[in-house]
């Protein structure tokens, strides 16, 4: 199929509205403009009479056309409809999440939630454990209109591999995601190298990072229940402008507050079993 120009002000001949492409039929050799056909001696001898003004015009309503449609189709691949959710689109549920401010995680059996501090006492993150492995996750805004992972993927991938970790894109259960071998402190050995898996989630107006180690990281069936607590996350993302990039705000929930000001209780079948505020896994942010 052939394409050409023609220019702003030349009058519509096929007494339909003005269209600035023309077709050709590779069939029929023939170029259809409304109602009207041009025999190929005319097609032969077409010349692109734009004007550099009027090319540059044109160019610049096709190109946002072209954006448009590609931000419809990259809002079409970022829905989820089968979690993590945002706070709009959330099922109802039976079990109560954990509410850390940004964040409500699920708590499924036999795991502890650690909530993650920072120097300065601020909530960072929250992890999940069950036996040796572990799922952290954070939760950061993001444009309105675009994901960040892919960028995000890359700097961390880049980052690793050029700071003696390995990295790289493979496909997994939220999309690609990346495994990599991390260069972690251990204390009374080191530096030791670690397994790890990075896995992100663009949602409307914000971006989870899961971080998976620990025997998990390499076994998929160990990695399967905090990867079902992944999908059952329910991100607050909040009114409120913020930076990209920026981390959402967390805060310690009630329960935790009242755990850490009174003695240490046996959690019960139906209450969390969360500990504070050790900060978790020892684990670096890259970005």
């Amino acid at each position: 199929m052939a394409f050409g120009r023609r220019k702003r002000d030349e009058p519509d001949v096929s007494g339909t509205a003005a269209s600035d492409t023309e077709l050709v039929d590779p069939e029929t050799s023939a170029t259809a403009v409304g109602d009207a056909e041009v025999g190929d001696s005319e097609v032969g001898h077409f010349e692109d009479d734009l004007d550099p003004e009027d090319r540059k015009l044109e160019d610049a309503e096709l190109s946002a056309l072209l954006d448009k449609e590609e931000m419809v189709a990259r809002r079409a691949v970022q829905i989820r409809p089968q979690g993590p959710w945002d706070a709009a689109d959330a099922p109802e549920r039976e079990t109560p999440l954990l509410e850390l401010g940004a964040l409500h995680v699920p708590v499924p059996p036999e795991t502890e939630v650690r909530v993650d501090v920072s120097p300065e006492g601020e909530v960072v993150a929250a992890t999940l454990v069950q036996g040796e492995s572990s799922l952290q996750v954070n939760v950061f805004a993001a444009p309105r209109s675009e994901g960040i992972w892919a960028e995000v993927r890359a700097e961390i991938r880049d980052a690793l591999n050029g700071s003696g970790g390995q990295a790289e894109e493979v496909e997994g259960r939220y999309g690609t995601e990346l495994t990599a071998v991390v260069p972690t402190e251990v204390a009374g050995q080191g530096v030791v190298m670690a397994p790890a898996r990075f896995l992100g989630v663009d949602g409307p107006r914000w971006f989870l990072r899961g971080l998976v180690t620990g025997p998990a990281a390499t076994d998929e069936a160990l990695a399967a229940p905090l990867l079902d607590a992944m999908r059952e996350i329910v991100v607050v993302r909040g009114n409120d402008p913020m930076a990209v990039r920026d981390p959402l705000p967390l805060v310690l929930p009630v329960e935790a507050t009242q755990q850490d000001t009174s003695e240490p209780a046996e959690a019960t079948p139906d209450e969390p079993n969360l500990q504070l505020p050790e900060r978790g896994p020892e684990i670096t942010e890259i970005r």
